[in-house]
């Protein structure tokens, strides 16, 4: 195995590393997911039980079916995550931000941008 050098080690960190883009606080998202998830499994099981209710009693076929059809009826709450935005994304996006920004300064952002561009292989916009 050789070694990378550290212009391989920048190129796989911004095609590797991820940001996060939804605008949360970066920490928040440890707390947040898990809580969302929690929040649609506690509606799917409380939509349920209300359907559930209804059979209750004496065994009764129309009933249990109605009861069954009530719960197929709406779709259950699914909890869905998605990747966050590549470092070399972010950091075009944030520099682009910044040059629309700062008028005057945009042909150093420019050439931060375009030095990204290069790191990965692709060519100047």
């Amino acid at each position: 195995m050789r070694r990378k050098t550290p212009q391989e080690k920048k190129r796989l960190s911004y095609l590797k590393d991820r940001r996060d883009d939804y605008g949360e606080n970066a920490k928040s998202t440890r707390k947040n997911l898990p809580r969302s998830k929690a929040f649609a499994r506690r509606t799917n099981r409380a939509r349920e039980s209300v359907a559930l209710r209804a059979a209750r009693g004496v065994p009764d076929e129309a009933r249990a079916e109605a009861a069954e059809q009530r719960i197929l009826r709406r779709r259950r709450q699914v909890k869905r995550k998605w990747a966050d935005t590549t470092l070399a994304e972010y950091v075009e996006w944030k520099l682009e931000r910044r040059a629309s920004r700062e008028n005057g300064r945009a042909t150093r952002l420019d050439e931060a941008l375009g030095r990204v561009q290069r790191r990965l292989g692709r060519p100047d916009r």
